[in-house]
């Protein structure tokens, strides 16, 4: 079955950000910048805060003199707004990375009052004079790894354990859902929403019932590597998401698609270093 899986193992994707059409801004020295990240869940997740942290330790890493600042489990609500109020004004940061949808809005109200700093939100579509948005093309190694878990699927029950039923999240599902079918024209993917980013519990739940109803591989889009260690213990082929998941199931992860965010967040830093 190794042939199946081998071409998909190191999926990368290609990554963009838009922003709006600003006009020259004053560029900023590398040690005044001081870019906060407000992280939706703890930096040691295993999966999307994870990886967005390594992102940001190579940023940090590239440009000498540059100190960022990262505040962990920030909850999608009012709560954000004093998080980047405080970026803002304690740490004088001139570039905040929002790291999770649910942001959008809060980080369009502390932007109006803030116009000397730029605001970077992942996966919204919001901007503003000072807001952009940044996001990959995940839907692309999605569709690979769907292939890869309709090759495995002997079934063809795919069980699916997702976080919110936002743009997001439903674009991933689809094109893994074309993925598999391409190999398996009767795949059926059967989704449990967990309406929840970074809950190890839920996922874990999640994961035992979809396999108690005959799911023979499972799929994820939430943040922990809970799905994939359930999936382990249980023998069940998974599919896992933002790294390389394998540490948690290392008989039974099939492949993952992986995020680099380095990729995203090195050529924005050097944009406002320049005033660009």
């Amino acid at each position: 079955m190794k042939k199946y899986f081998l071409f998909a193992l190191c999926v990368c994707i290609a990554a963009g950000f838009a922003f709006p059409a600003w006009g020259a801004r004053a560029p900023v020295p590398v040690e005044e910048i001081n870019p906060g990240y407000v992280f939706i869940s703890p930096a040691g997740d295993g999966g999307w805060t994870y990886m967005q942290d390594v992102g940001r330790r190579a940023v940090d890493a590239a440009f000498p003199g540059l100190k960022s600042t990262i505040v962990e489990g920030v909850e999608e609500g009012p709560a954000s707004v004093a998080v980047m109020e405080r970026l803002v004004r304690q740490n004088k940061s001139k570039l905040i990375f929002a790291c999770s949808f649910g942001y959008m809005d809060f980080v369009q109200e502390v932007a109006q009052r803030h116009p000397e700093t730029v605001f970077m939100h992942i996966s919204g579509y919001k901007r503003a004079d000072n807001v952009g948005t940044l996001f990959g093309r995940m839907y692309q190694p999605r569709f690979l790894s769907g292939i890869v878990a309709g090759s495995a699927s002997k079934t063809g029950n795919i069980g699916y354990v997702a976080a919110h039923p936002i743009p997001e999240v439903i674009r991933m599902i689809n094109a893994f859902t074309l993925g598999a079918r391409k190999v398996n024209p009767d795949a059926t993917v059967r989704v449990v929403w967990l309406f929840s980013w970074h809950n190890p519990g839920m996922e874990r739940t999640a994961t035992m019932a979809l396999i108690e109803e005959g799911c023979d591989v499972m799929a994820m889009h939430a943040d922990t590597g809970a799905v994939a260690q359930t999936s382990e213990e249980a023998g069940v082929f998974v599919v896992g998401y933002n790294n390389d998941m394998s540490r948690f199931a290392p008989t039974m992860h099939l492949t993952a698609p992986i995020w680099n965010w380095e990729s995203l967040f090195t050529p924005i830093v050097q944009q406002v270093a320049d005033g660009t």
